[in-house]
């Protein structure tokens, strides 16, 4: 499986891409961040970040994009950069016809190093480790795009059985529905 990890943010969109399947090890592919200027108007710096993933996509053909799940924080203006940047991401994917999966930040903490409550370090620690590479990549926000991607590969095995599961059970309950509907009539 080959996922695009986003760390969204309007001045730094970090973006990753893994590739691999649980339980064997992982191959990072590329990493990188889309950078726009503070001084540029806001809808324009989400066209910009929506080039960059534009280009990511087309350049590295994933099957699924994980998004940082946004957050609240107490700063408003950090927090409404970081859903827009999130929701471009989003709709590049749907655009192509791709899932998506949003990982909470302690989600990712917990999958890559154990703890939800892991500092950045930490996670570019464990990246660096996992995916055999030299260094962490730099800056965070590059790391934190390739944790996303790991995250999903890890979870997506669980998270698809589950999606199975469920649909199994509606299924299986269609017609029970059914016939308790007739016995009504």
């Amino acid at each position: 499986m080959r996922v695009l990890g986003v760390d969204p943010g309007l001045t730094r969109c970090g973006i990753g891409v893994v590739e691999g399947t649980a339980g064997r090890p992982l191959t990072m592919v590329a990493v990188g961040v889309v950078r726009t200027r503070t001084e540029t108007d806001t809808p324009e710096r989400l066209v910009q970040i929506e080039r960059g993933l534009e280009e990511w996509l087309e350049a590295h053909r994933p099957e699924a994009v994980a998004v940082e799940r946004v957050f609240s924080q107490h700063n408003v203006r950090t927090v409404m950069g970081t859903a827009q940047a999130s929701a471009v991401a989003m709709l590049c994917a749907a655009r192509r016809g791709l899932p998506v999966a949003l990982h909470t930040p302690s989600e990712v903490k917990a999958a890559v190093t154990g703890s939800g409550r892991a500092e950045k370090a930490q996670v570019g620690a464990m990246v660096t480790r996992l995916l055999r590479l030299e260094a962490p990549p730099k800056p965070a926000d590059a790391a934190d795009a390739l944790a996303l991607a790991i995250c999903h590969i890890w979870r997506a095995p669980a998270h698809h059985r589950l999606q199975q599961a469920h649909q199994t059970q509606r299924a299986q309950q269609a017609p029970a529905a059914q016939r308790l509907k007739g016995m009504r009539r």
